[in-house]
């Protein structure tokens, strides 16, 4: 009783193309479609924002731990004389 038959389908289909005409169908679709692309891209671009949030607070937990935990010094925090020595 939820779901829609094929001939609910056909009658809403019906509907549009006497509504809007068969020209314009096409030409909402694809604006649709285009509509579609872009808000998935800026969905997209907003998460890639907020994940280097995180990386970055395990970065500073890391470095407040410090070598006191025993971790060695990454070859980027040592200076070249203790390389050396």
């Amino acid at each position: 009783m939820g779901g829609l038959s094929p001939w609910h389908w056909a009658i809403v289909i019906a509907v549009f193309v006497l509504l809007f005409g068969a020209k314009k169908l096409p030409d909402a679709a694809r604006s649709l479609g285009k509509s579609m692309r872009i808000f998935k891209s800026e969905i997209k671009e907003m998460q890639a924002e907020s994940k280097p949030d995180t990386p970055t607070q395990i970065t500073s937990e890391r470095v407040s731990d410090g070598p006191d935990r025993g971790a060695a010094p990454a070859e980027s925090e040592t200076s070249p004389d203790q390389r050396s020595a």
